[in-house]
């Protein structure tokens, strides 16, 4: 039996490891802060007037998970409970200040707060603490669970298993906040096979597709406050707030779920690129071809590598002979330790040469050959959410650029062929050259478009922001395809990569072909100094994305209209926020 205490992830970028060592080589190890009380005459911003005395305020770091958001201190709040949120969010109103929501920080974004300019005048609200709580109701139609907005997905699904229920699709890491997740539209690597169906309860789409009601903090004009309301899924006010970007403070959320699965998931490290990542209708063992066959697959390509890391979910209602049992998730427990062979190259890199990086490329992929055989993880088998959450928020910082591709199902590989193509000449480009922008691997999983006919109560509509939301206008566009690219932060030339690349992949994925949308929680918006800075990414590219095609009462504008009359204060926002929206 599987040890779940020793057990840990290796993902798409687990490559990089969690080890403690590694983190320090490159200068971005994890290191919790610690919390000044208010009071404590150690507190460097100024003090809140008039706050709310038996609520726990104290100054704290904050630091996202890319470490290119960070803060040494901000006033931190601890709710108790919903009505916490409200007093909270009533005083931050009455004194100028604004409101954000804290969860684990498992994000690239500024939705939460902005680098660079001050936060005396921002309150943090810490949703874990308390606002965690988990109610499974198994006997619901559908079967439904309410959490509060700091609950982990992974202890949601931990709740859900225990009644036999599950979802198809989920995020690789588990200790990521439900409220948190949903705010970015977060989804998983779950596609249908070929004639394969979602079982009733579950959905192929993002975790918003889930949800049949949910409780936020809105502005009351009547009363002159904010308070606490209600909103089902049949109600047209809902779908904006189901992907609202940080624009809203949710509080808890009632989602569906359906019977649970046993997956297996097999790896492999031995097709070429140029195989693997075929035009349509190729021969071999290709993308598209395992696609049909189990729907679930992720690909992790290493620079300057012949083969990726395959990795094949697929349904399997009784453990096949050559497969593993694992009793519990993060099965990939060989990126604990860093061997040397990453270690050495990864301080090479860190440290400027960008030179040694077709190296590193190789002892990435060499390390999780070597891994998977030497812990007999190439082919596990187990309940569904044991093998989809294989990522420990502990590896190695990096910074993500890419996107998804919202397109019909036959395109898959024509998709992924441009993609891989352009990515290796220009990577090869810049090599010629000596340079070396992007260190870490290329990425591909997909999912379904946000489908409300997998809704099982009435639903006013898909989520408006969602990036797997779907085109009316185009109902053959089923598929969205996440392709990103990863590398450390600090890379020499990385931010004008992805400034070029996002650029490639807006106007190659258009017009009759699909559309191209940016991953909300990742690096988007790119100019050569880094992400969420091209004006006209942002204000022009960005809304597009959900104007194009979509009724105006569904898409961007109706969004922004919703939150600022549901926050005309604008307390749950911040300067970017206010530029975006």
């Amino acid at each position: 039996m599987s040890d779940p205490t020793r057990d840990a992830a290796l993902s798409r970028r687990g490559f990089l490891g969690a080890a403690a060592g590694a983190a320090a080589i490159a200068g971005v190890g994890w290191t919790p802060a610690g919390a000044i009380p208010l009071g404590d005459p150690r507190a460097t911003i100024p003090v809140p007037p008039e706050f709310p005395a038996d609520i726990p305020l104290s100054q704290q770091r904050f630091e996202n998970w890319a470490k290119t958001v960070r803060f040494d201190a901000v006033w931190t709040a601890t709710a108790r409970d919903a009505h916490d949120v409200v007093r909270l969010t009533n005083w931050a109103h009455a004194h100028g200040y604004r409101v954000r929501p804290r969860g684990t920080m498992h994000s690239w974004s500024p939705l939460t707060v902005v680098p660079g300019e001050s936060v005396d005048k921002m309150l943090l609200i810490d949703t874990m603490a308390h606002l965690n709580s988990v109610v499974v109701d198994p006997a619901g139609r559908p079967a439904t669970v309410t959490a509060g907005a700091g609950a982990s997905i992974e202890a949601i699904l931990v709740a859900l298993q225990r009644e036999g229920l599950g979802w198809a699709n989920a995020p690789a890491i588990g200790d990521i906040s439900i409220a948190g997740a949903l705010s970015i539209g977060a989804h998983g690597a779950t596609y249908p096979a070929a004639g394969e169906s979602a079982v009733p309860g579950q959905s192929f789409g993002s975790l918003s597709n889930l949800v049949v009601a949910m409780t936020a903090v809105v502005w009351n004009d009547g009363a002159g406050a904010y308070e606490l309301r209600e909103f089902d899924r049949s109600d047209p006010a809902i779908t904006p707030l189901l992907t609202h970007l940080g624009r809203c403070f949710i509080t808890s959320v009632t989602l569906q779920a359906g019977a649970n699965y046993r997956l297996r998931c097999q790896s492999f490290t031995d097709i070429d690129w140029r195989e693997l990542f075929a035009a349509p209708g190729a021969d071999g063992r290709t993308f598209e071809r395992f696609v049909e066959e189990s729907g679930r697959v992720e690909a992790i390509w290493f620079p300057f590598t012949e083969t990726p890391w395959l990795k094949i979910w697929s349904v399997s209602p009784e453990k096949p002979p050559a497969s593993r049992e694992v009793y519990g998730p993060y099965n990939y427990f060989f990126s604990d330790s860093i061997p040397e062979l990453v270690t050495t190259p990864l301080g090479q890199v860190v440290s400027g040469s960008q030179a040694i990086t077709p190296a590193f490329g190789a002892s990435q992929l060499g390390a999780v050959s070597a891994g998977l055989v030497a812990t007999a993880t190439t082919d596990l088998w187990g309940w569904s959410k044991d093998l989809l959450f294989y990522l420990r928020a502990t590896t190695l910082r990096v910074i993500a650029g890419g996107g998804v591709v919202v397109t019909k199902r036959e395109n898959i590989a024509r998709v992924i062929h441009e993609f891989t193509t352009w990515l290796n000449e220009r990577m090869s480009d810049y090599a010629s050259r000596g340079l070396y922008p992007v260190n870490g691997p290329f990425e591909v999983r997909l999912c379904s478009v946000d489908n409300d006919a997998e809704v099982l109560v009435d639903s006013a509509g898909s989520p408006n922001l969602s990036p797997v939301r779907p085109r009316p206008d185009r109902p053959d566009w089923d598929t969205a395809v996440w392709m990103n690219v990863v590398s450390i932060p600090g890379t020499a030339g990385l931010s004008a990569f992805f400034a070029e690349m996002e650029q490639w992949m807006a106007a190659n994925f258009s017009g009759d072909y699909g559309t191209f949308r940016s991953e909300w929680s990742k690096g988007w918006a790119f100019d050569d100094e880094g992400g969420y800075r091209n004006p006209r990414f942002l204000e022009e590219t960005v809304p597009a994305m959900y104007r194009t095609g979509i009724p105006d009462a569904e898409g961007w504008d109706a969004a922004v209209e919703a939150f600022d009359r549901l926050d005309p204060h604008r307390i749950f926002g911040n300067s970017f926020l206010d530029r975006l929206l």
